[in-house]
């Protein structure tokens, strides 16, 4: 069988190293290193790609992925103006909303709240929140009806059919005086668990309802949209709101929650770097045990020269030799991280329930388990950044190997 004869030649000097043992312990940790740092860049990516799969999922399927909201004046005619943003190509969705704020009472406990006014009906055509129910139902949002978080609930100690009493500021007189806060007893009808700091302060109450409270008659502050791109959303967003007659704040999902995302980047950015530097000192090794494979062949060296061998010829066969290790590694830590990425789920639960603990939290984070998405691009492109500093590593030991003069070598030799 035909093979190329630097090949030939490197593979003999992988087989012979194998018996030496200082220089086969020193080849083996540069494969490991490699290894592990393929293996932990996939991980880190994967668990990356899988926070911005939660993040659209999860978290932008509640929050709206932009809003128009009204500067002077409220918003008339909101039903002909959801039409007209729902003729926009990137918009999948529009809904009206009126934004207040206020207090929830229940006996002597409190909470603070950010109030949505909303119609049920064109309010899950923008948002999954429908799903996140875990007690009662969103349709039944009518009258003096409320749709609470669960760290709400959990704050005042209700839940679904509970009565609390809403407190809201009521419109200042301009004579300086505070005016008492306008009382409402108000119907639990449905709790939803998303997770994070929105369980805490979102709730949802009837549009009329709203717009009575804001006395707007049947006018709304603002407009929100779902489109069919959420990373492209602030593009979207000042597109569509540079062409509205009224004139609005544009708002996107980027000002609220975008800094998830940054740092969801951030650390995919870092933990690249970090795991590429792994990778580099892993590759060092290689050239450590070319150095010794070339003092300990020098004689070999000197002789196939004498017999002809071109100085390329050695050179890629040290190069070969070398590339060994750092191929071995990187398949190795491939499929060791492909295979942990797309179990690495399952694998954190079952640490967090064998020693009890808990590394994300659902009352802090948007989700309580670490989530993983394998991307075959990041899996490609870990290797091959692996290959290339494994490659670089063996240039220089193979050129030195090139550079032996036979007469010298042999001439101590004799």
């Amino acid at each position: 069988m035909f093979r190329p004869l630097s090949a030939y030649i490197g593979l003999r000097y992988v087989r012979s190293r194998q018996n030496k043992g200082f220089a086969s312990f020193i080849s083996a940790s540069s494969t490991i290193g490699i290894g592990l740092g393929v293996m932990v860049l996939i991980l880190v990516l994967s668990a990356m790609n899988g926070f911005e799969r939660e993040l659209a999922k999860r978290l932008l399927s509640v929050v709206p992925h932009g809003e128009f909201i009204a500067v002077t004046k409220p918003i008339d005619n909101w039903q002909q103006q959801v039409e007209t943003l729902e003729q926009f190509d990137t918009v999948t969705h529009a809904a009206p909303v009126v934004k207040l704020g206020g207090l929830l009472q229940k006996g002597e406990r409190l909470k603070a709240l950010e109030l949505r006014a909303v119609v049920p009906d064109y309010e899950i055509r923008v948002s999954r929140i429908e799903d996140f129910i875990t007690e009662g139902s969103f349709s039944a949002l009518t009258g003096n009806s409320m749709v609470v978080g669960k760290g709400i609930a959990k704050k005042l100690k209700v839940g679904a059919g509970d009565t609390v009493q809403l407190l809201l500021p009521r419109n200042s007189s301009g004579n300086g005086q505070f005016a008492a806060p306008i009382k409402r007893n108000m119907n639990i009808v449905a709790v939803f668990d998303f997770g994070g700091s929105i369980d805490e302060t979102l709730a949802y109450i009837p549009l009329e309802l709203g717009q009575s409270i804001a006395e707007i008659g049947d006018k709304v502050h603002g407009l929100r949209i779902a489109t069919d791109d959420v990373f492209a959303a602030p593009k979207i967003v000042r597109e569509i709101g540079m062409k509205l007659d009224s004139y609005v704040y544009m708002n996107d999902w980027t000002r609220t929650q975008g800094h998830v995302f940054n740092d969801i980047q951030l650390v995919r950015t870092v933990m690249f770097v970090v795991m590429l530097l792994v990778i580099a000192v892993a590759s060092f090794n290689i050239v450590s045990s070319l150095f010794m494979a070339v003092n300990d062949k020098k004689s070999d060296i000197a002789i196939l020269k004498t017999m002809g061998a071109k100085p390329s010829t050695l050179m890629f066969s040290f190069v070969f030799q070398g590339l060994t290790n750092g191929v071995l590694g990187a398949l190795i830590g491939a499929l060791l991280g492909a295979y942990l990425a797309n179990n690495l789920t399952d694998i954190v639960l079952f640490v967090e329930q064998s020693f009890g603990v808990k590394f994300l939290s659902g009352d802090i984070y948007f989700i309580d388990f670490i989530p993983t998405e394998l991307d075959m691009r990041d899996v490609v492109f870990t290797v091959i950044s692996a290959l290339v500093l494994s490659l670089l590593a063996t240039i220089y030991p193979a050129w030195r190997a090139s550079k032996i003069d036979p007469a010298k070598v042999l001439g101590q030799g004799g």
